[in-house]
Parts: structure tokens; sequence; C-alpha cells
């Protein structure tokens, strides 16, 4: 008995002594991760960054279609001069008049939408992509009215030919989301600013009743509710006026005090996350022409006073934080303070109001007075979002099978953050063989406002990772697949020796030992 359990003590002492060898074993194997603060230093250059800055005018008429130069397109990523201007811009958004001057009242015709596929075909080409606009008319026609320089007749469709006509831009719309910036609301009225129309209410002084009747807006809501239809759901539909979108968002009946937009509701396909804005008269008059008015309906007047005008430009403010905002100047003569600042207010407008992009052809009179009063090139800088990496906690090595966490301080310069999804990667590439594998992160990069961002993500990898010696990379592709490999349409921080421009990637300038 003494034997059996001496023995017994025998194999206890020896199964402790190999734990305690085989923990020793594993315990030398460990590796102390070590983390590194990584600084970078800002680039002060104005460089191309998809769907964002001074976009290119153009336009095209159904009864004479023209087809896009691929080309061309590509040309605009590079600075370039614009007619009439002081100034040159690089672009990668491209506004588009889509003129459907012979149809008015019959369908589209096919030849027409052929040639619309062509047009985003050379988009997707040339590293750009569209913001188009659908109208029926784009000339003022003078006359003897109240307003002299345009009159009616007007020259847009009626509702049921609106309806018909969105219907068939569906399925050319949804096959070409990628390269869509953002489609503009269009089809009323002149210049698709539902304002002069034949159709759905003159709010003109050249009509007698001076408002918008319920009749008008209940119209107007249902051509918005098709258009949010027609549109692929990730992508935004701009209205010209911010009433607009109250009306369809609460009712005819809607209080300017309508509540605006919250954080909460925004960035998830519904319908008031949707509906961004297109100000094509940026700082014209005190209300910018019209933008912030109240134009009434069935039993109530319409009103433009000083308390209309702040309490929708409140609205817009708050609104325009998750939404797309873009536009143009219109006017130099009835406003200082489309000029730079101290005489004007042009930069603090684009901030607050959330410009993502602006119309680089018109009005140049007010934009020559950017270049002249030496605000254009923090204006070129700063349209929509300009992300620039401060520094950076990274780890010095890493265990594979693990998760590391990784810290990112990124100041958006910009007046806006991206409005359209895209994934962030975070790309580790083997230093010997060049293998590259890409993690994804969890965070939005539609919510890296304005100002300072942290971004602090645990990521996990992978067990089958080849051990090695690895660069640390940031890759902010789109979205879609069709275009997410292509350098052209990620987008790159405003950082010196950072950007990779033949993969589209961000070097983080730190490299990681995977064990």
């Amino acid at each position: 008995m003494i034997k059996i359990l001496t023995g017994y003590c025998l194999g206890l002492m020896l199964a402790f002594t190999l734990l305690s060898s085989s923990c020793k074993d594993k315990e030398a194997n460990l590796v102390k991760v070590e983390k590194v603060n990584v600084t970078y230093t800002e680039s002060a250059e104005d460089f191309p960054n998809p769907e964002r800055g001074f976009y290119r005018y153009s336009e095209v008429h159904s009864s004479n279609y023209e087809v896009l130069s691929a080309s061309e397109l590509k040309g605009y990523r590079s600075l370039q001069a614009i007619q009439s201007a002081n100034y040159s811009v690089l672009s990668t958004l491209v506004f588009r008049y889509y003129i459907l001057d012979d149809v008015v009242n019959q369908p589209i015709k096919s030849t027409f939408l052929d040639n619309l596929k062509k047009d985003f075909a050379a988009a997707r080409e040339a590293g750009v992509k569209l913001i188009p606009r659908f109208v029926y008319t784009a000339t003022a026609k003078p006359g003897n009215c109240p307003e002299g320089f345009i009159c009616p007749l007007y020259g847009d469709a009626p509702k049921n030919i609106i309806l018909d006509h969105i219907a068939q831009l569906k399925p050319v719309l949804h096959d070409n989301a990628d390269v869509i910036a953002c489609v503009q609301l269009g089809f009323i009225g002149v210049w698709g600013e539902q304002y002069y129309s034949d159709f759905f209410g003159d709010a003109s002084q050249n009509a007698s009743q001076g408002k918008l009747l319920d009749a008008n807006w209940r119209d107007r809501i249902e051509v918005i509710k098709a258009m949010l239809d027609a549109v692929p759901a990730d992508r935004m539909v701009q209205l010209r006026y911010p009433q607009l979108k109250q009306r369809y968002i609460y009712g005819v009946n809607a209080l300017i005090t309508s509540a605006a937009l919250t954080e909460g509701q925004a960035f998830n396909e519904s319908d008031i996350a949707r509906l961004g804005y297109h100000n094509d008269c940026f700082l014209a008059s005190s209300n910018d022409f019209g933008t912030y008015e109240d134009y009434g309906n069935s039993s109530t007047p319409r009103a433009s006073d000083g308390s209309v005008l702040n309490t929708l430009k409140d609205y817009f403010k708050a609104d325009s934080k998750f939404v797309v905002v873009g536009g143009e100047t219109c006017s130099d003569g009835y406003s200082p303070t489309n000029d730079c600042e101290p005489g004007g207010q042009a930069q603090a407008e684009f901030s607050s109001l959330h410009y993502s992009f602006i119309n680089a052809h018109y009005n140049t009179d007010v934009n020559n007075d950017w270049q002249d009063g030496g605000c254009m090139d923090n204006i070129k800088r700063n349209l929509g979002y300009r992300f620039v990496l401060q520094s950076a906690s990274l780890p010095d090595n890493v265990v594979r099978n693990s998760a590391m966490t990784i810290t990112l301080n990124i100041n958006n310069k910009g007046y806006a953050s991206p409005y359209n999804k895209r994934t962030v990667k975070l790309v580790l590439r083997n230093k010997a063989t060049k293998e590259v594998r890409s993690i994804d992160l969890t965070t939005d990069i539609r919510k890296w406002y304005s100002g300072l961002n942290q971004i602090t993500e645990s990521v996990n990898i992978p067990a089958d990772l080849p051990a090695g010696d690895y660069e640390m990379l940031l890759n902010l592709p789109d979205a879609y697949a069709s275009i997410a490999t292509k350098p052209e349409f990620s987008i790159r921080l405003a950082n010196n020796d950072v950007w990779e421009a033949t993969t589209g990637y961000n070097n983080l300038n730190h490299t990681i030992k995977v064990n």
C-alpha cells in the first residue's frame, strides 16, 4: 500500500513537472505586444477625391444627343482652366442636364436610354461620377409678363408624363448606381428647379395666386416619391428647397419648424435620410433667391420675412449634416456676403451648411471673387470631406488568431462628411511576398464629421495569415465591386508620403510583425 502511494505521488510529481515545463515553454513563446504612436504630416495639396469638390457642367438634349467622352471626363481629374474664369479646377464630379425637349408628351425613346447607359460607362472608365438632373427645358422665355425675363408657358410636362418617364429611367439608374454620386429631383419647372411650372403651381409674380396650393404640394410629393423609388436606395435625391423636404416628410400642412433629420435617423436608406439639397443660388441674396421661403398652401399665406429665413436656414443647417448638399452661385450683384471673409461669409456658409460640391462654371463672377479674395484655394480643398491623419496608435507585433487594437486620429477639415457608404479597410501587405490581406473595419465613414474623429477598432488577425513583417495601410474604396479596385474611386488622405496612386491605398508608414 505504501509502495502504491509512493508511486502515485511520484506520478503526480512527474505530471506537475511536465505541466510546469509546458507552461514555461508557452510563456517563452508569448509575444509582448508593444504599441507605437505614429505621427503624420498634413498636405496642403489640392487633389482629386471622389464625390466632392468643384463639379464640371454638361448638358445634352434628347433631340440631339452627344454621348460623353471618357477621355474628356478623365481630363477633368487634372487641373484645367474654366472659361471666363480666373481660376482652374480639378474634378471628380460631372453635373449633367438631361433636357428631354422632344418627349414632353410621349415616352422617352429607347435611343436616349441607350445613350444614357453610354454616359455612365464613360464616367466609369474615366474615374468620375455623375450628378444627373432630368428636365424638359433649361431656357427662360422672355416676354410681356410681370417677371419679364421668363414668362409662361414655361415648357415643363404634366405629372402623368413625368411619372411615366421616371419609371422608364428606373432600370438604367439602378444598373449604374456605382457611378451616380446623387440625383437631383429635376422634372418640375424650368431648369427642373420646381419654381416656374405650367403644371405644379407657379409661385412667381407671373401667377396671381403667388403661392402653392395643397394640390400642388401633393403632386410634387408624388414626383419625389417616384424619384426615391427610381433612384437606388443607397443613393440620395437632392431637392431645391428645404420646405419641399418638410412637406414631403410631414405632409402639406407641415410647418417650417418641422424637425430636422437626426443622427439616429440618418444613413438607413429611409426617405428622410435620402433627401438632400441643391441650392442653386448660394448667397445670392438674403434668402438665396427664395431658397429659405415659406410658399404657403391652400390655407396659409406665403411668407418670407426674417423669421422664416432664420427658421428654415437653421433647419437646413441641422439636416444637412447627414445628407448630400451642393449647388451653384447665381448672382454677384445682390449680396456682398458671397465674397471671402472678412467682407463676406462664403467659407463660413459652406461649412455651416455642409457643402460637398459647387458648380465650377456658374456663376463665374462670384467664383472669380473667391480667387481674387484669396479664399479659392481653401474652398477647393475643403468642399466635402478632407481627412488629415494626425496620428495613429499601432502595434509593433501581433499573434495570429488573436485581436489587436488600433487607433486613428483623423481631423476632417472639410465642410462635410462623405454622403455615400463605403468600406474602411485595414490592409496588411507582406513585405517579402507582397501578399495583401484586407480586414474590414466597423466604422462608418459617413460619421467622420467635420472636426476631430478618433477611430478605435479591435481587429482580428486571421489564423491562416503567414508569419512575417507586414506594412499597414488604409484603404477607403467605393462600396461597389465594379469600381472598388479602381484607385480613382478610393479616398485619399490629405497627408504627405501616404498616398499610393497605383493601389489607391494610404500607407500608414508602419510595419507590424505577425507571429
